[in-house]
């Protein structure tokens, strides 16, 4: 709208113009005594006023055809962009799940199958501790015979509990109350923590031996004595 507008303008300024011309080529003829500008003279002046608001008119059909044709181009980009915009969304799209897929295939390759339930009783056992042998552990007494690493007098506090909380277990058949059940699993993780503490102080074959059958006297009291 505002376009034509100042199209219409134009066309008043145009004729105006125009009108002035013609005004100055009778005028001239009639002043210096010569003619032919406006009809003849190559002036490229209108000769009358509806030449001139014609010449006025083919202004504002140009002007309007150019805008018309701007706005379309101005348009076919933007469409182009858009589409173009909307295209590299989808590549980056099927880029991203596509190396997704290919880092999910990657690993599944690298782990191998999945694990069956036999499979990881199997490993969990395999994991566990060894158990303890009678001489190590009394099944009838619930007499516990330490590596002599652990009879250090440092250690005696651990022992004196572990001792009573074993014999008790035996006394009474193997069956244990839960709570005597954490304060055993309790005694021997402190017990774990204070050989921790002394580390530096071994050496690594008699640390490895007294941890090993720490772990191991943990392990014995999730099985029924006897």
């Amino acid at each position: 709208m505002a376009l034509r507008g100042a199209c219409r303008l134009a066309v008043i300024a145009g004729m105006a113009s125009g009108t002035v011309g013609l005004l100055w080529t009778a005028a001239v003829p009639a002043q210096y005594g010569g003619g032919g500008w406006g009809r003849g003279g190559g002036g490229g002046y209108a000769s009358t006023a509806q030449q001139a608001a014609d010449y006025g008119m083919a202004s504002v059909v140009r002007a309007e055809g150019y805008a018309n044709l701007q706005n379309s181009q101005a348009a076919k980009n933007w469409e182009q962009a858009k589409t173009m915009e909307i295209e590299n969304r989808m590549r980056w799209t099927e880029t991203y799940f596509a190396m997704r897929k290919t880092n999910k295939d990657a690993r599944a390759a690298e782990d191998g199958p999945p694990v069956t339930h036999e499979q990881a009783i199997q490993m969990a056992k395999m994991a566990a501790p060894p158990r303890l042998g009678s001489t190590q552990l009394d099944p009838v007494t619930g007499h516990i015979e330490y590596p002599i690493l652990l009879q250090d007098s440092m250690y005696d506090p651990y022992r004196s509990k572990l001792d009573s909380l074993f014999a008790e277990r035996s006394a009474s058949g193997g069956s244990l109350q839960y709570v005597d059940y954490k304060e055993m699993q309790t005694t021997v993780s402190n017990f774990i923590d204070a050989l921790k503490e002394h580390v530096k102080d071994y050496a690594a074959g008699e640390y490895g031996q007294a941890r090993t059958f720490l772990n191991s006297l943990s392990h014995e009291l999730k099985f029924p004595t006897g």
